[in-house]
């Protein structure tokens, strides 16, 4: 079948109220006046990858479940005014949303609304299908029911990259997906020792590429059982919000990656997508454009190679 799709993007379709705090953790006080203000709006994870990979040229297709509300209609907004097609299945329970506080140095703390899972929803396996089989890549999300995709994208023999934000390298949800990918994200935050939980997932899972994302410490990337380490790209504008920083990076590694670039530079490309996110105000979406991203790799490429190059890491720092 003709290929029309570069990504499919499995999951993590919602909503985040966006509750801008004075510091974090807060305090505990009877009430805050909040400033800018409270805002709703669409993006969560998956919403970002897809935004991310759009915004970059490819050919992206967003897949999941949505509730027949409110949040689904915003999510379905989204989309269409994006141009980003969307498949969805219906989610009961609804849409999924969360809680954003945002510190203004930019961190932020989520907080998921659970009720909105739902354990007995699934996809139409013959929806999933006709998609793997139009698509180049798979980007799957950690979000219900898309383990059980993960077979099935397999039979249709595409790549599947996965991000497992801040797994602890324990919890057997995560391991799933951190098994059955090839590409595997993940963020060194919650990690003892990030170089440790990186090489255990690439010897006992499929994972042929391993990228722990650290913040204002870089990146580090396991490839060919080398470790290498990316340091941070300087942001082109003041930081804002750390919120969807880790999927812009994925968006841009996968960019790379099927642009045909060495990992080792799609990292770059994945540093460079990850420090604009972090510059874009928590209420909004917009993602870096493929001329804007170039344009900066090959400028960090040229500063680095004259002072210093990301260099192989004997090992990531134990946290």
């Amino acid at each position: 079948m003709h290929q029309q799709t570069d990504v499919l993007v499995l999951g993590g379709a919602g909503v985040d109220t966006v509750v801008h705090v004075p510091e974090l953790p807060l305090p505990y006080a009877d009430s805050y006046m909040i400033r800018p203000g409270i805002e709703t709006r669409a993006g969560q994870s998956g919403d970002f990858v897809a935004l991310g990979l759009h915004a970059l040229g490819l050919r992206t297709h967003h897949l999941d479940m949505i509730g027949d509300d409110h949040e689904g209609d915003l999510v379905r907004a989204l989309h269409r005014d994006r141009g980003i097609p969307l498949t969805e299945a219906h989610q009961a329970s609804g849409t999924k949303r969360a809680v954003n506080l945002v510190a203004p140095d930019g961190r932020r703390l989520s907080l998921y609304d659970a009720s909105r899972g739902d354990d007995a929803g699934r996809f139409d396996e013959t929806a999933v299908r006709r998609l793997a089989a139009a698509t180049r890549h798979a980007h799957v999300v950690i979000t219900q029911p898309c383990a059980l995709t993960l077979p099935v994208l397999r039979e249709a023999g595409v790549t599947i990259s996965t991000d497992l934000h801040d797994w602890d390298g324990v919890d057997g949800y995560h391991e799933t997906f951190a098994l059955q990918a090839d590409i595997v994200f993940l963020s060194t935050t919650a990690l003892t020792d990030p170089e440790r939980t990186m090489r255990d997932i690439a010897g006992r899972g499929r994972a042929r590429i391993v990228v722990a994302t650290a913040g204002a410490d870089g990146s580090y990337l396991l490839h060919d059982d080398e470790l290498t380490h990316t340091p941070a790209a300087t942001p082109p504008a003041p930081v804002v919000d750390s919120n969807g920083a880790g999927d812009a990076f994925a968006s841009g590694f996968l960019l790379g990656l099927l642009s045909g670039e060495h990992p080792v530079r799609c990292a770059l490309h994945g540093t460079v997508a990850g420090a604009y996110a972090c510059t874009v105000p928590s209420t909004g979406t917009a993602a870096i454009g493929r001329e804007e991203l170039l344009a900066r790799v090959a400028e960090l490429e040229k500063e680095r190679a004259a002072g210093c190059p990301a260099a192989p890491a004997a090992r990531a720092p134990r946290r």
